[in-house]
């Protein structure tokens, strides 16, 4: 049997916001609940489990490979909201893109501080090393 990654946890001070505002920014089906979860599933089946915590947060990063299109809507999503993006995750480029591999890359924050990447070329497909 092949090998595919299936689902991660993600903390929250809000599972249901977290999972809507996720599952809204990507254009992805709206989330459901699964025991004490709200899951936000991609287009290739892996689970982005919400688990509320009153716990601290430690943020991590999530990416996601999109198309072309999906990406200029995703970016029109964030710059309608308003939030802040970056072109790395060091985030000390605001307000840019990137453009590895010949494709295009943003970096944003969810509600809970966790780092959203998006990106259209997969790293390293294009010879970007850095």
């Amino acid at each position: 049997m092949p090998i595919h990654f299936n689902h991660t946890i993600l903390s929250a001070r809000d599972s249901k916001a977290s999972a809507r505002f996720l599952a809204e920014m990507l254009n992805l089906p709206a989330p459901r609940h699964w025991g004490p979860f709200e899951v936000v599933i991609t287009d290739n089946g892996a689970n982005l489990d919400y688990m509320d915590t009153d716990g601290e947060i430690s943020p991590q990063h999530y990416a996601f490979l999109v198309g072309e299109d999906e990406f200029d809507e995703i970016l029109g999503r964030i710059r309608d909201r308003k939030l802040a993006y970056w072109a790395d995750p060091g985030r000390k480029q605001p307000g840019e893109i990137n453009h590895h591999d010949g494709g295009r890359g943003v970096y944003f924050e969810d509600i809970n501080g966790h780092l959203l990447e998006i990106i259209t070329r997969p790293y390293g497909s294009g010879g970007w090393n850095p």
